[in-house]
């Protein structure tokens, strides 16, 4: 079946080998003072290095005009002997810019017709939502019909959090320094979660371990879904891979877990959680196009 269209998105994408991800992606940078990288030219073992010896904290850069440009011409030329149209999935816009940049790039590359949506989340969340997209361009569906998906997989789906430190937080100026300092004292781990009618993060529950931090995570998860609910699971994981698999196991004792995918979080986001991070997307049952 021939593809109507063609599907891209951004580095706020952490992608699984497991789900159809392989798309066309305009890439974040993190800078170290002067020096940048994209975020496929450093790995997460060198991030997580810099992290702990270097004295200027890094910063991250949404993608720019011409990084989403190249992107909808890498997607576009996918096509048989036809540009195809691009139905691009961005970061939430409540998180970054890449939204903006994504909407002036259409006037870079004209001849490439461009959908953009919002996807309101991130992460693995995200990759839900680019694997739906990806799907129905497989299939051979309409535009239409994948903007369907994605908009079900997204209602659906929850992205959870936790990190083992609020000290990077704070030297992005994502916390304040009495915040994190109070947190630090208390050795509290926040779980964190996007929230919908902003598409911002939101705080929605606390503990005193790192060990405690995962079961508050798993808690998310059932309170949202229900106990016994089959669920899919995206597992996030940092600089500690065996966290997601002990979270894999107490989600999986109060949940039949009908498919589950790991992926490292990304060097851009890594460098806003600290290398110890955890995640999680949960959303029920089969995709919504099984059903």
């Amino acid at each position: 079946m021939k593809p109507l269209f063609a599907v891209a998105t951004d580095g706020g994408l952490d992608a699984f080998a497991g789900l159809r991800n392989d798309v066309p992606v305009a890439p974040f940078s993190v800078n170290f003072g002067s020096a940048t990288y994209r975020m496929n030219e450093i790995t997460r073992e060198e991030l997580f290095r810099e992290l702990q010896t270097n004295p200027v904290h890094p910063t991250s850069s949404q993608p720019t005009p011409q990084d989403w440009a190249a992107a909808y011409r890498a997607a576009g030329e996918r096509g048989e002997g036809a540009v195809l149209p691009v139905l691009a999935l961005t970061i939430s816009a409540g998180l970054s810019g890449s939204r903006n940049a994504a909407e002036q790039a259409q006037a870079v590359v004209p001849d490439v017709p461009v959908t953009i949506h919002d996807t309101r989340t991130l992460s693995a969340a995200q990759a839900f939502q680019v694997h739906a997209a990806a799907t129905a361009s497989e299939r051979g569906e309409t535009l239409e019909t994948a903007l369907g998906w994605v908009r079900r997989t997204y209602e659906e789906t929850e992205l959870y959090f936790t990190i083992e430190t609020l000290e990077y937080l704070r030297r992005g100026g994502r916390i304040g320094r009495v915040q994190a300092t109070l947190g630090g004292l208390l050795n509290l781990k926040p779980v964190i979660t996007v929230e919908r009618e902003t598409g911002a993060y939101t705080n929605v529950g606390r503990a005193r371990s790192y060990k405690g931090a995962i079961e508050a995570v798993a808690d998310q998860v059932t309170r949202r879904h229900g106990e016994g609910t089959p669920l899919r699971l995206g597992l996030l994981y940092g600089s500690v891979r065996e966290d997601a698999d002990a979270l894999l196991e107490v989600i999986g004792r109060r949940h039949p877990v009908v498919w589950s995918g790991f992926a490292g979080v990304n060097p851009v986001l890594n460098v806003h959680t600290g290398p110890r991070a955890l995640g999680v997307a949960a959303a029920p049952g089969a995709w919504v196009w099984e059903r």
